[in-house]
């Protein structure tokens, strides 16, 4: 596999331009609306400090996330919000000053919400993509200029598990970028959730410069644990410790439904699973020996015990650094009501909540 350089070790940031708040649930008539309270959000919450903070760790680049609402006015489609924009110039100018590279995430397009089920499908509705095409050649417009420094991420995770329909979309954007821009570095996932299991679903295409990525947060349970957003796991309410003797994930699985024979070829859950999970990946990479492969999301909420957070992200980054697959770690900040937080820095000084983890982040 080629190296994916200056974006071989990252952080994630969410919980500025996307997560600032959580849609679904708010009433069906509002959930679609900026207020005055989301700009001043987006006006305060994170500053050149951060990114300082940030290039600290000895990263060498930040996933920035943002959501097609905040910079789309949804009842004036195609319209941008400058004053939006404005903070990803300023997030890029501090980016640059620190020496770290940036991938610029749509987290959440219109129709294509985790947390939002409501709304019409992004992937049956093609008013919708239409919008998400527009809004990336909009970025290529304003960050033409800029080459390797900055990466496109298409999508989050497509919500879903139609891999034809989203591998019509991701080729339709990257065919239009391509006839404005052919280095642009473009960045893919998978369907259902950007699924480990379902790389081999996506279209690999005959450009060197489409990089593929995948997201992992098995085992759901553990890395889920009591999450307020998980209804079952919430409704389970148990600690899931990593790594763990079987038992208690067979009887969370037995008992949310009624599986009971989960994970019947393991005693433990721990290294070996997590290397069996991740086996797809390098199955990915062994059938695309010339393509470059990144796992662009993993991570676990920080409600549980932190030596648990240690275990699970040591096991995890072994795996991929044994297969020299580049990693962008979620999640450096989460708003406090984040169902799922996943933060890695405290709230008030933003200091590591784990200095063991920072330093996984070093080679």
């Amino acid at each position: 596999m080629r190296e994916f350089t200056g974006y071989m070790r990252g952080m994630g940031l969410g919980g500025w331009l996307t997560n600032y708040k959580r849609i679904g649930q708010l009433p069906v008539d509002k959930r679609l609306d900026l207020t005055v309270g989301d700009l001043e959000h987006f006006d305060s919450y994170i500053t050149e400090a951060d990114v300082r903070n940030l290039a600290s760790f000895g990263i060498d680049h930040v996933r920035l996330g943002f959501d097609q609402l905040a910079l789309e006015d949804n009842d004036n489609p195609y319209h941008y919000r400058e004053e939006v924009f404005r903070h990803i110039d300023d997030f890029l100018g501090w980016a640059a000053k620190y020496r770290l590279n940036v991938i610029l995430n749509l987290h959440k397009a219109i129709g294509c919400y985790c947390d939002c089920p409501s709304m019409k499908p992004l992937l049956d509705t093609p008013e919708y993509q239409d919008r998400f095409v527009a809004l990336w050649l909009e970025f290529e417009r304003r960050y033409h200029d800029k080459g390797d420094e900055i990466v496109f991420e298409l999508m989050n995770e497509v919500t879903g598990g139609d891999a034809l329909k989203w591998n019509e979309l991701y080729k339709r954007a990257i065919a239009e970028l391509r006839r404005v821009n052919p280095t642009r570095y473009i960045m893919v996932g998978s369907a259902e959730w950007n699924s480990v299991n379902r790389l081999r679903d996506l279209d690999v295409l005959d450009d060197e410069r489409v990089v593929y990525t995948f997201h992992f947060y098995a085992p759901f349970e553990f890395t889920h644990q009591r999450g307020v957003l998980q209804p079952m796991n919430h409704y389970y309410n148990r600690e899931m410790p990593y790594p763990c003797e079987v038992g208690r994930y067979r009887d969370c699985q037995e008992f949310l439904y009624g599986r009971k024979h989960a994970y019947a070829d393991y005693e433990e859950i721990g290294r070996k699973f997590i290397r069996d999970q991740l086996a797809p990946a390098k199955e990915f990479i062994d059938a695309h020996p010339d393509a470059i492969l990144t796992c662009g999301e993993f991570g676990t909420i920080r409600s549980c015990p932190t030596i648990w957070r240690e275990n699970w992200f040591a096991d995890v980054i072994e795996f991929l650094d044994d297969n020299s697959i580049p990693f962008t770690i979620w999640n450096y900040l989460s708003t406090p009501y984040d169902g799922n937080r996943f933060s890695l820095v405290d709230d008030d000084f933003r200091r590591p909540v784990s200095e063991k983890i920072i330093g996984m982040l070093r080679r």
